[in-house]
C-alpha cells in the first residue's frame, strides 16, 4: 500500500475515533460509538500490516500475535462479570503502558535506528518520556487492578513524609534524564534509563496504594489518561500519526472525565493524587464528624412490595451492591410491573455510582432498562421532594445527607443524590457498615427511611414475588 492511501486510511481511522468517543457519551448511541471504535482500528491495522515498514516475517508473527491476543481478549469479554469491568479496565491500561515500555527500549536499542545531532536528542527525549509514563501506567494499573478486585485493602496506604520521598523521586527522574540525554552511546545510557524505569515503577505503587478506596472512580479515569499519553509517546517514538493523534484522544478524554469526577465528588485532582481519603469498606469511620442520631427501622421483602405499590412516583439509585449481588435484571422487572400499573419509575445515577465511571448504566443497559428513564444527578435531584419513594440498592456513600449537613465530615461539600427529600426512602444493604469510603450516613436513621437488610437479590426477588402474587 502506497503512503498516501495509509495517509487517508489513518484519516478515516481518526475521524472514526472521534465518531467512536461522540457516541460513547450517551447510552443510547454507545452501540454505534463501538461500532465506529471497531471499525477505525481495522482500517489502522489494516493499513499498517499493508504498509512498506512490515516485512515477510514480520507480517507472519504480527498475525500471529493478533491470534493470541485476539483469543485471550474474546475469551475475558466472554467470561468476565459485569462486577468485575472495573478491574478489567485497569488491567488493560497496565498492558497499554507495558507496550508503551517495550516499544521504548527497543526503539533505544534497535540499530537500525541512528540519529545525530538535534533529531538524536528528540529521539532519545520521546524514548524516556515514553517509557517513563509507561511504566507509572503500567504499575498504578496493577495496583489499581488490586484494589478493585479486592485482592489488595482499599485502606490508602500513607507513608511518613511521602510527598518528600515522591518530589526526591521526581528529582531522580529529571536527573537521570540528563544523564541519559548526555550518553553518548546505547552502553552507557541503558543504566540511567532502566534506573529511571524502577524508580517509575516504584512511584506508581506508592502513587495508586496512597489513593484510598473512594477516590477509585478518579484513579480509573486517571489510568486512562495516562494510558492515552504513554500510547502517543509511543507514536511519537515510531512516527506513527494515527498513535499520536489516537493516544491524545485518550489522553485528554480521560482528563477531562478525571476532571468531572473530581467535581462530582468536590475533590481537586491534586488532593485524589496525594491519597488518603475512604477506607477499607465495611470498617467504621474515624472519628470527628457528627454521629448519626435516631433509630434504624427495618422493614420486609413484603413490605417494602407494598410500599412501592402506592408510590405513584419512584425514583432507583442503583449502587455497587446491586451490581455485586447482579440483582439488575430483577430490578428491572420490578420497574416493568410498576410502569405497567401506571407508576413514574425513574432511575438516578451518580457520576461515581460504582466502581468506574458508567459503571451503573453499563448494568441497566444489560438488564433493558429504558435509556429514557436513566436520569443523571444533575436531571432529577430537584425532583426528590415531589417524589413518593426512593429506593437505594447497595449505594451508601451518593446518598450521605452528611456531605451537606456535616462541614467535618470527610465528603462534606461532595454533590450527592438528596433522596431523604422524598416521602419515604428505602435503603437496601446488607448490614449497618459503612460504604466504601468509611463514612457513616445518617440517612439510615431519618424518620423517613426505612432499612430493608439483606443480599439485593434475593431480597428483591421476594418483593418481585409479592407484587406477581398481588397483581
Amino acid at each position: 500500500m502506497s503512503e498516501g492511501l495509509i495517509t487517508v486510511a489513518y484519516l478515516a481511522a481518526t475521524i472514526l475515533f472521534i465518531l467512536s468517543l461522540g457516541g460513547l457519551s450517551h447510552p443510547e448511541t454507545s452501540r454505534r460509538g463501538n461500532l465506529y471504535g471497531v471499525i477505525g482500528m481495522a482500517v489502522a491495522i489494516v493499513a499498517t500490516l499493508l504498509g512498506p515498514q512490515i516485512s515477510g516475517a514480520g507480517f507472519a508473527w504480527i498475525i500471529v500475535t493478533m491470534l493470541i491476543g485476539g483469543s485471550i481478549g474474546l475469551y475475558a469479554a466472554r467470561k468476565v462479570q459485569m462486577t468485575q469491568m472495573p478491574e478489567l479496565v485497569a488491567l488493560m491500561h497496565s498492558l497499554v503502558g507495558l507496550a508503551a515500555v517495550f516499544v521504548g527500549l527497543a526503539s533505544y536499542i534497535d540499530p537500525e535506528v541512528r540519529y545525530t545531532g538535534a533529531e538524536k536528542i528528540f529521539h532519545e527525549f520521546e524514548v524516556y518520556i515514553g517509557i517513563l509514563i509507561g511504566t507509572v501506567t503500567f504499575s498504578g494499573s496493577v495496583i489499581a487492578f488490586g484494589k478493585l478486585s479486592g485482592k489488595i485493602g482499599g485502606r490508602p496506604m500513607l507513608l511518613p513524609a511521602r510527598h518528600w520521598i515522591n518530589l526526591a523521586g521526581l528529582i531522580a527522574v529529571i536527573v537521570l534524564g540528563r544523564i541519559f540525554l548526555d550518553a553518548g552511546s546505547v552502553g552507557s545510557g541503558m543504566a540511567p534509563l532502566l534506573l529511571m524505569v524502577a524508580i517509575a515503577l516504584a512511584f506508581g505503587v506508592h502513587m495508586v496504594m496512597a489513593i484510598g478506596g473512594a477516590d477509585m472512580p478518579v484513579v480509573v479515569s486517571m489510568l486512562n489518561s495516562y494510558s492515552g499519553w504513554a500510547a502517543s509517546a509511543t507514536g511519537f517514538m515510531l512516527s506513527n500519526n494515527l498513535l499520536i493523534v489516537t493516544g491524545a484522544l485518550v489522553g485528554s478524554s480521560g482528563a477531562i472525565l478525571s476532571y468531572i469526577m473530581c467535581e462530582a465528588m468536590n475533590r481537586n485532582f491534586i488532593s485524589v493524587i496525594a491519597g488518603g481519603f475512604g477506607t477499607e469498606g465495611g470498617k467504621p469511620a474515624a472519628a470527628g464528624g457528627a454521629q448519626p442520631a435516631g433509630e434504624v427501622v427495618a422493614v420486609s421483602a413484603a413490605e417494602t412490595a407494598e410500599l412501592m405499590r402506592e408510590a405513584r412516583s419512584i425514583v432507583i439509585v442503583p449502587g455497587y451492591g446491586m451490581a455485586v449481588a447482579q440483582a439488575q435484571h430483577t430490578v428491572y422487572e420490578i420497574t416493568r410491573l410498576l410502569r405497567e400499573r401506571g407508576s413514574d419509575v425513574r432511575f438516578a445515577i451518580h457520576p461515581v455510582a460504582g466502581r468506574m465511571p458508567g459503571h451503573m448504566n453499563v448494568l441497566l443497559a444489560e438488564a433493558k432498562v429504558p435509556y429514557d428513564i436513566v436520569m443523571e444527578m444533575d436531571e432529577i435531584n430537584e425532583d426528590f421532594p415531589e417524589t413518593d419513594l426512593a429506593m437505594v440498592i447497595g449505594a451508601n456513600d451518593i446518598v450521605n445527607p452528611a456531605a451537606q449537613d456535616d462541614p467535618n465530615s470527610p465528603i462534606a461539600g461532595m454533590p450527592v443524590l438528596e433522596v431523604w427529600k422524598a416521602r419515604t426512602s428505602i435503603v437496601m444493604k446488607r448490614s449497618m457498615a459503612s460504604g466504601y469510603a468509611g463514612v457513616d450516613n445518617p440517612l439510615f436513621y431519618k424518620d423517613n427511611n426505612r432499612m430493608l437488610f439483606g443480599d439485593a437479590k434475593k431480597m428483591l426477588d421476594e418483593v418481585l414475588a409479592v407484587m406477581k402474587s398481588a397483581a
